[in-house]
């Protein structure tokens, strides 16, 4: 801020005097017209004023000449000049204050420096002023103040030199105390790169130990889980010979009493199959002779009838295989559909204007030994209706298109049936096996499921 308020008043000091030097050689060039028109009027005495030689008149006519007032460029240049040696005093100053903040200047040395040029600040002030005194009162000529730039210009010089030289006093003192700061941070900066790049290469060096680590440990993990499978297949296979070894024994042996229990059990088994039929015929059948009566409607028949027609009109009679209504599911209406048109039914069942089935309560699979189902129940809530959507796939291969896309709810229910029945759902985000485990062999849900361990 110091520096500041030193440049800003030099500059101030700089255009006072240019506007000062200006108004004086006005004044100047009026004086000289008043005594060029005097000297018109009288005549005589102006032949007195010719009489002298013309040596003698030659620096009159050179002092009125001198007494012209200075163009705009010569004071826009002597302001220019100004400033830019009130901007060098300044920055002098400032160095000045670095090097003794540095410890290369003492605060006497500065302060003497401050009253040093502030002396010969008004030293040349004073001197600038006598010359537009003397040029005001007619004895200043334009040699005498070219000859004053000129000083003043040397005398500039010469304290740049001057202030030039005590720098480099003042730097020399302080030199090898600053060099030897200077290399000490240099040292320093350098050695924390060094030791970044070390610690960088360090942890590289980490991180790659580490993940040959993690990838010896999985693929021990992996070997030791192909092991236990492996274990678990030799014992299941070696309980099943045992069984059928066991079997044999059994019929090469022709124990009596086996093979009358084997045929009473045979018997009582073929008498309860009877029995059932007969109920169910009978229960099926009218008081008129016994012929069979048709079942009552149901009161969901409208609404079966009502979806069957929507996804014909929309989506063509082939993508469905049977519809009927579920007596044993409080009458919900039950769409069986073609395995290659599931999403796209169920994607018409949510979004179609007239259905609207925006819940997603129930989703499980069944094994049926010749084939495999997925069962799916929905929910209207706009309209308050139900429907449940089947789908049969191939045993061998259990595999349907997943509809967590179009309910979110089917996630989790998704993942049962593939962990119990192995039922894969294709475009499911994370399909895993969500209570028995990876590691675990079959699916207990299978109709032909045999346990790895004997015991179980």
């Amino acid at each position: 801020m110091d520096e500041e308020k030193d440049l800003a008043q030099r500059k101030k000091e700089a255009a006072e005097r240019a506007k000062q030097l200006a108004r004086e050689r006005l004044a100047a060039k009026q004086a000289a017209e008043q005594a060029k028109s005097a000297a018109g009027q009288g005549g005589a005495p102006d032949s007195d004023l010719k009489t002298p030689s013309d040596s003698s008149t030659r620096p009159v006519k050179e002092e009125s000449g001198a007494a012209q007032p200075a163009s705009p460029a010569d004071l826009e240049a002597a302001k220019k000049r100004a400033a830019e040696e009130a901007r060098a005093k300044a920055a002098e100053l400032r160095r000045q204050r670095e090097a003794a903040a540095s410890g290369g200047a003492a605060g006497d040395d500065l302060e003497a420096a401050k009253k040093k040029a502030a002396e010969e600040a008004r030293a040349k002030a004073a001197e600038l002023r006598r010359q537009r005194e003397a040029a005001a009162s007619g004895g200043a000529a334009g040699d005498d103040l070219e000859a004053a730039k000129k000083k003043a210009a040397e005398e500039a010089r010469a304290k740049a030199a001057e202030l030039r030289r005590q720098r480099e006093a003042a730097a020399s003192g302080g030199a090898a105390g600053d060099d030897l700061e200077a290399a000490k941070k240099k040292a320093a900066e350098e050695d924390l790169e060094l030791a970044k790049k070390k610690a960088a290469a360090a942890a590289k060096a980490k991180a790659a130990a580490l993940a040959k680590q993690k990838a010896a440990e999985a693929a021990g993990s992996d070997d030791e889980l192909a092991k236990q499978k492996a274990a678990a297949a030799a014992k299941a296979k070696a309980a099943a010979a045992a069984k059928a070894r066991a079997a044999a024994m059994a019929k090469q042996q022709g124990d009596a009493a086996d093979d009358d229990a084997a045929k009473q059990k045979a018997a009582a088994s073929a008498k309860a199959k009877a029995a059932a039929a007969a109920r169910a015929k009978a229960k099926a059948a009218g008081a008129d002779g016994g012929t069979e009566q048709p079942s009552s409607p149901s009161p969901n028949d409208p609404l079966l009838q009502k979806y069957v027609r929507v996804i014909q009109e929309h989506l063509g009679p082939d993508v469905l295989e049977d519809a009927y209504i579920n007596r044993l599911a409080k009458d919900v209406p039950t769409l069986v559909v073609n395995k290659e048109a599931y999403y796209k039914v169920a994607e018409f069942l949510k979004y179609n204007e007239q259905l609207w089935f925006d819940y997603l309560s129930e989703l499980h699979g069944t094994d049926f030994q010749t084939h495999m189902e997925v069962y799916v129940h929905l929910y209207s809530y706009p309209n308050r209706q139900p429907v449940a959507l089947k789908v049969k796939i191939e045993r061998d291969n259990p595999e349907i298109d997943s509809l967590v896309p179009l309910w979110p709810g089917a996630n989790w229910p998704e993942c049962e049936a593939y962990d119990l029945l192995g039922i894969r759902f294709r475009g499911h985000p994370n399909l895993i096996r969500i209570f028995l485990g990876e590691q675990w062999v079959g699916h207990p849900l299978r109709k032909d499921y045999e346990p790895y361990d004997a015991e179980v």
